[in-house]
């Protein structure tokens, strides 16, 4: 499992013009506090892109039903995201998340 980040990077490394991306994939479980993988980077090390990303699968993972357990509310998931601020996520991305959200919710949009 903790292998697939670096697979990734690996499987796209031959397309030329993915090579930006290859830092996004490669890092997208780092966790802000230096607790992730492959690489144990933190804060502002991880890239930008790789910060947003699992925030917005992890609402979706724990907003979603799955064979193990039903979706959480999405007042349970914020709850959890923020919870997560500062250790396993950057807590800037968690605030503009979650205010997007919150905005969605407000126009009507589905969040």
């Amino acid at each position: 499992m903790q292998t697939h980040p670096e697979l990734g990077e690996r499987i796209i490394a031959p397309i030329e013009r993915l090579e930006d991306v290859r830092p996004i994939v490669r890092h997208c479980h780092e966790h802000y506090d230096g607790s992730g993988y492959p690489d144990r980077k933190a804060g502002e090390e991880i890239p930008l892109e790789s910060r947003i990303i699992p925030r917005l699968r992890r609402f979706h993972a724990m907003t979603t039903d799955r064979p193990y357990r039903k979706r959480l509310s999405d007042a349970e998931a914020c709850r959890r995201l923020r919870a997560a601020a500062g250790t396993q996520f950057d807590p800037n991305v968690v605030e503009v998340y979650l205010e997007v959200l919150k905005q969605q919710s407000r126009s009507g949009a589905a969040a």
